[in-house]
């Protein structure tokens, strides 16, 4: 069996995924498919502005309303043609308005963001492309049926991160996450991290801290006692991030733990969140969920939420369990009210 230093390759792991339940066997191949263009976007990225300049807005939009860059259209189109090649029936994109079919008897649909985190294209910071991998409806009215599907029916799911290392995280069947990462002497990706877990607590939390004035009560109150840090209820200090790139803010997560917020709040077009259910927040979660972390709307299991458009919002949390959990009660538990009794600042809010 190929290896590099004692680490398996993709297409051995693949394999013997395909050996232990043969009908992974179509999966297997939309995510050689993705690896293998990954490769090219990867190569492309790394040009920088020797290329051109990739984060360029050429004059037209996406399902977002975000002008597009030269690279979300590159990327998309890329994987559109790797999928040509599998057996994909049909695709969904944050570039594209509709659905696009592709294979009427293939077996499986794919959801993807090709390009997330374009905004920090030419600065450097990395980037990535999520995809989920659902079954296609046998009965299915039109293309948008087979996309209408909660998180848990999910194949396969997963994201390429673009950065340091060119890294593919991914979830195939029953499987736990793996971490593949790309060896450019070899040109091929290595396992590098295999059945980990999610650290169930952390001191690091995430979220764009220029939108406070938006949020709902809750999230402001979460935030808030956390940056009272030691002094505040919830006894202890902790760090911020913010990177604005949905698969570094996971990758990272994912290693070392945290969580991750992005609420919904009072902006026009924010009320039921920014990310994409089906092509941004499902993967994510299942991810995170199989490397035994929680990822909800704020209260319920993302992945148990049935869209109902394509391009439906959700708002994300996810990561620690402990830490999620507690965003949860700061929504559901009196406990945990923005109507601060007068005690409020001696209470014990980390109690069960």
């Amino acid at each position: 069996m190929p290896r590099l230093a004692g680490t398996l390759v993709l297409e051995a792991y693949l394999d013997q995924c395909v050996a232990a339940d043969a009908r992974l066997g179509s999966a297997a191949k939309i995510l050689r498919e993705i690896a293998a263009t990954s490769i090219e976007v990867a190569d492309l990225i790394a040009l920088g502005l020797l290329f051109g300049r990739l984060g360029a807005s050429r004059d037209s939009t996406n399902t977002d309303g975000d002008v597009q860059k030269e690279l979300d259209v590159l990327t998309n189109d890329m994987f559109i043609e790797a999928f040509k090649r599998a057996p994909v029936a049909a695709v969904v994109s944050e570039e594209l308005s509709d659905p696009l079919g592709l294979d009427p008897t293939a077996p499986l649909v794919v959801a993807m963001d090709p390009l997330d985190g374009s905004s920090n294209i030419d600065a450097n910071v990395s980037i990535g492309t999520i995809f989920s991998v659902l079954p296609a409806l046998p009965n299915a009215s039109d293309l948008y049926a087979h996309f209408l599907q909660p998180g848990r029916a999910q194949i396969a799911a997963g994201f390429v991160i673009y950065g340091p290392q060119t890294s593919l995280v991914f979830v195939l069947g029953d499987g736990a996450t793996q971490i593949f990462t790309l060896d450019r002497r070899h040109g091929c990706f290595f396992q590098a991290a295999s059945d980990f877990k999610i650290a169930s607590d952390s001191t690091e939390y995430a979220i764009n801290a220029s939108n406070y004035r938006h949020w709902d009560s809750p999230i402001r109150t979460y935030v808030d006692d956390c940056v009272q840090g030691a002094e505040g209820p919830l006894k202890r200090n902790y760090n911020m991030r913010w990177v604005a790139s949905l698969v570094a803010e996971a990758y990272r997560i994912l290693l070392r733990g945290g969580v991750f917020l992005y609420p919904a709040d009072q902006r026009a077009g924010y009320a039921d969140g920014r990310l994409r259910l089906l092509y941004e927040a499902n993967p994510v979660a299942l991810l995170v969920e199989r490397a035994g972390g929680l990822a909800t709307d704020s209260v319920r299991p993302v992945l148990d939420i049935a869209p109902s458009v394509i391009h439906e919002r959700a708002p994300l949390v996810f990561g620690s369990s402990n830490l999620v959990e507690l965003v949860a009660r700061y929504h559901n538990d009196p406990q945990f009210s923005a109507e601060r009794a007068p005690l409020f600042g001696k209470r014990g809010l980390m109690r069960n």
